[in-house]
This record gives structure tokens, sequence and C-alpha cells, in this order.
């Protein structure tokens, strides 16, 4: 397992980081372990949660995720680079969300409560939030890492533009600087090299994004024309419109239908070219890699050997330019 910088940091993570949204939901507490061990012994030491996991669940088992990290962490924290992020909605009261001082320090403390460590190694605003001034947030996570409570802090679903403010208000108010961003991408979400990579890469910010499958639909699972299948991330609780809105649509599944058959034309599977052109992009750290079953992370562990020609680099390249620009195109 290849080991690469966070970012300007001096930590160093695997170029793999797992994802772990389907633990305690789509999967039950016995498969995560196993997809946590199956990581673990194929040199993945990056975990990445959230206090709003699992995904698609309703309030009552939100924190479920991060409970079973911490029961299977059990002599094995100072193994692993743990991050989790905060500002899903967490109980009833208006408070119970969002970015705001009295949520943050709050949240922070019931996330360590659930992994049982005194620590995480990066805690991440889970999406900005419009209600909480910015130098609010920069305020709580200076006061959550100057405590010990978390050794970094980072930020995940922000738009450019925020994410440069925050970091500018950070630098002036001389409080901790996010040192990591964590955005969606993969070969039909490109929206994120317009403005969010080169900003990270003029700031020495760490990438680490997610959906590098797209939620599942470049695995080669799917045909135009096919429903979406029980179980997965199309289907799942209150994920189901999310996932369906971002992914399920003619135009990605027939790309998703053509990228499968470039795939097998140059030897290799779908999910593995997937992951493999993410991490052959140059500003990116670590990718995210989920499962639902401990199988399912052969091919992304794979991709970590795989080297995408020029040739193929062009075909995806062209074949999915268009994902550069959203909705513009439609």
């Amino acid at each position: 397992m290849p080991f690469v910088r966070f970012g300007r940091t001096g930590l160093k993570v695997s170029r793999l980081c797992l994802g772990t949204m389907t633990f305690g939901l789509q999967c039950d507490e016995e498969t995560s372990r196993r997809i946590l061990d199956r990581a673990f012994e194929a040199g993945i030491s990056f975990l990445d949660t959230a206090d709003g996991y699992p995904l698609g669940g309703e309030l009552s088992v939100l924190g479920r995720t991060e409970e079973i990290i911490g029961r299977w962490m059990r002599g094995k924290r100072q193994q692993l680079v743990l991050a989790t992020k905060a500002a899903a909605r967490m109980g009833e009261a208006p408070w119970e969300q969002g970015c705001s001082r009295r949520h943050l320090l709050d949240a922070i403390d019931a996330s360590l409560r659930r992994l049982g460590t005194d620590y995480v190694d990066l805690y991440q605003l889970h999406w900005d939030d419009p209600d909480t001034p910015l130098d609010e947030m920069l305020e709580a996570l200076d006061a959550i890492v100057r405590s010990g409570r978390a050794r970094y802090a980072g930020v995940s679903n922000f738009m450019a533009w925020r994410l440069a403010r925050l970091i500018g208000r950070a630098e002036l108010n001389r409080l901790v600087r996010p040192v990591s961003l964590q955005p969606r991408y993969n070969l039909l979400f490109r929206q994120t090299e317009r403005e969010l990579l080169p900003l990270a890469q003029e700031e020495g910010l760490a990438v680490i994004p997610y959906n590098p499958l797209a939620g599942g639909l470049l695995t080669g699972k799917y045909r135009p024309g096919m429903a979406p299948q029980e179980g997965t991330r199309f289907t799942l609780g209150k994920a189901a419109r999310l996932y369906q809105d971002r992914y399920w649509h003619e135009r990605e599944l027939q790309a998703a239908s053509d990228l499968q058959d470039l795939a097998q034309a140059h030897g290799l599977s779908p999910a593995q070219m997937a992951v493999a052109w993410v991490l052959a992009q140059p500003a990116i750290t670590s990718v995210i890699v989920g499962a639902s079953r401990p199988e399912q992370l052969s091919d992304s562990l794979a991709a970590l050997d795989v080297s995408l020609g020029a040739e193929l680099l062009q075909a995806l390249d062209e074949r999915t330019r268009e994902y550069r620009f959203g909705d513009a195109t439609r």
C-alpha cells in the first residue's frame, strides 16, 4: 500500500481510504467488521466516517457507524489515521445540526464517545452551513484542534469560493487552517476540476474524493433501461432519492455502459478503471472507497497497480468531458 503526504502537513496516509457510510444499515455489524478487516489486512490504514452515518438512516440510527468502528478499532487505534465529520442533524433541537460553535463542540465529544478514542486525526465540516458565520466555524475548529481532540481540520462539500474565504479568514485571524478537502469526484462528476481542484493545489490542500464509482454506477452492474437494484444506494432509505438524482439518468447510464465497454477493451474491470482514473489525477491525495461486502474492495485495491496509458486517459477525458460542466450541457 503506497503512502503519501497529506497536503502540506507532515502526516502520511494510505493512498486508499476506507469510506464507512454503509456500516450499520446497508450492511450489518458483522459484515462491516469483515470489510474493515479486509481493508486493514490490505494496508488501508486511513478510515473516513461521520456522525451522520449510516447513509440513509433515520435519526434514531445515526451514530451507529462510529459505534461499529469504535468496537472494531479496540487495540488498533495507533495503527490508524481516523477521520470523522459533523454538520448532520443529530437530534430534534434546532441547534443539533450545522456548524455552529455549540453544535461542533457537542458533536466532537459525542463522536469521540462513540469511537472510543480521545482524539481523531482529522475533523471535517461535512458541508457548509450558510446560517453560521465562517469565523464561528473556524473558532470552533480551532478550539477542537488546540484542545487535542483533533489533530487537523478539514472540509467536505464546500464550494470553491466559500472554501477560499474560509482559508482567508483562518489566515487573517490566525486560526487553525483547513488542511484537506473531501469533494465528490468521478468520471461522471467532473465539475470539481473547474475551481475546487485548482484551489486545492494552489493552497496545498489534501484532496480525498468520495464516490469514485458514482455510487456503484461505474462498476459495470447497470445498463440503460435497467431499474435500480434493491439493497444498493439507489434504493436505500433516505439516500435513494439523493443518489438517483445524482446519477440515475439515461445520459449517465449510457455513459457508464460505454465506459464498461472501454474498460473491457483494455483488460480492466470498470471499477478498476474508474478508481485508477481518480488516482491518476494530479491533485488527488487518497481516494475514499467503500463497500457493502468485503469482496467489493478487490477492484479498488487492484486499481493501485493499474497504470492508465496516455491513449486510455485521453479516451476517458474525451468521453466524459461534458461532465465537467454539469447541467450546463443538458
